[in-house]
């Protein structure tokens, strides 16, 4: 009976092998699967499987993921960009959070600095970069004019009071990471430097640039026009987190 039964198992081995294309010889010439274990097939015949569709799967997951991921970027740079054109009070606080993140964390200037020694011209993403040329002279001032408060009065810059009206230039040149109305230097600009270092340019009458513009040495930022109000324009340069004093770096008129 034992004998009888192996024999009849054989004659259905060999019986599908041959539906499924398989010969004798164990040459596979075509190849279909069952998905669940028959009792033969606890004899000796495996099934074999050909994963080459899975690889093609994989590599559909990751194009897949990527133009997700790209998509979800576009997103949120029209989100951001969308955000700082509405002006609602409740929206003041996200944008904050934004600017330092983008100001703070990520340095605009010395990046710009290295693309423009590398390839000759200054980052083309940045607005105004196509125009900017840095210029080699000496640096000077913001204003011509006298020191009215020093840096041991203010603490963390000086003021300097011009005989009128005049134009704002920058310090050197870098990216601006701040353009409009502060609490306490009123209408004001602060420009990133490619050495990490910053310049702030306070109480001014006129902002001539706007954000993320690219800047070059001694090119007009804004303009000041003496009132009864505000007499001077507060300058100032920080390095490292600390304040630095401008008369110990540029060479200016004796406070009056």
């Amino acid at each position: 009976m034992m004998s009888k039964r192996i024999k009849q198992v054989r004659r259905s081995i060999e019986q599908r092998k041959k539906v499924r294309g398989i010969q004798t010889n164990g040459i596979a010439q075509q190849q279909m699967f069952s998905p669940f274990v028959q009792e033969e097939e606890k004899h000796g015949y495996s099934p074999i499987y050909d994963d080459s569709g899975s690889s093609s799967t994989m590599k559909s997951k990751v194009v897949s993921n990527f133009l997700l991921k790209a998509i979800l970027s576009v997103l949120l740079f029209l989100s951001i960009a969308i955000l700082w054109q509405i002006n609602l009070p409740q929206l003041e606080e996200p944008k904050a959070w934004l600017t330092n993140a983008l100001t703070e964390e990520f340095p605009f200037a010395k990046v710009n600095a290295w693309y423009q020694e590398t390839f000759g011209s200054p980052l083309a993403l940045l607005p105004g970069s196509d125009s900017a040329v840095e210029s080699k002279d000496k640096q000077a001032m913001p204003v011509n004019g006298s020191v009215s408060e020093s840096f041991q009065m203010n603490g963390t810059g000086i003021k300097i009071t011009p005989e009128g009206k005049t134009a704002v230039t920058a310090l050197k040149q870098g990216v601006v990471i701040f353009a409009g109305n502060d609490q306490k230097t009123k209408q004001t600009i602060i420009v990133q430097h490619p050495d990490d270092s910053q310049t702030t340019y306070g109480f001014l009458s006129n902002i001539d640039v706007h954000l993320y513009q690219h800047v070059s040495a001694n090119q007009v930022i804004g303009q000041f026009n003496p009132s009864k109000e505000n007499k001077s324009v507060y300058f100032s340069i920080e390095m490292d987190n600390q304040y630095i004093d401008p008369v110990q770096v540029i060479q200016v008129d004796d406070v009056e």
